[in-house]
C-alpha cells in the first residue's frame, strides 16, 4: 500500500508554496487586468501570415473586428500606439477604463 505523505515530511509542507496569486493578466488594448474570460487576439490576423497571440477582453476583441478590416489590423501590426489613434477607439478605451474587467456590452456592426 502506497504512503500519502513522505515518510521525511509527515504533514506535507514542504511541496507547498506560498499560495499567492498569479500576477494579474492585462489587456493589449486598453491596458486593464483581465477577468475570467480572456481572448488569445491574433494583431496580425491569421490569414494575413500573423502567428503572435495577445490577451485581450472579449469587449475590446469585438471592438477592434467592428473597426478595422483584416488588412487594415495588418498594417497596424503590433502597434498599440497607432490604434489607440484612431478616435473610436481612444473614444471606447476612455470608455470602458473605469468598468468591471468582466464588463460586457453590445457592440455595433461594421459601418462598411
Amino acid at each position: 500500500m502506497a504512503r500519502k505523505h513522505s515518510k521525511h515530511d509527515p504533514y506535507g509542507d514542504s511541496g507547498r508554496e506560498e499560495e499567492a496569486q498569479a500576477p494579474a493578466v492585462v489587456c493589449w488594448l486598453c491596458g486593464r487586468p483581465t477577468g475570467k474570460t480572456i481572448v488569445l487576439h491574433h494583431p496580425v490576423p491569421k490569414s494575413r501570415g500573423g502567428r503572435d497571440t495577445v490577451p485581450m477582453h472579449p469587449i475590446c476583441q469585438q471592438t477592434l473586428m467592428a473597426n478595422f478590416t483584416n488588412s487594415e489590423l495588418q498594417r497596424h501590426g503590433m502597434d498599440v500606439d497607432g490604434l489607440l489613434a484612431d478616435p473610436r477607439i481612444r473614444k471606447f478605451v476612455d470608455w470602458v477604463a473605469n468598468k468591471d474587467p468582466d464588463f460586457t456590452a453590445t457592440i455595433t456592426k461594421k459601418q462598411r
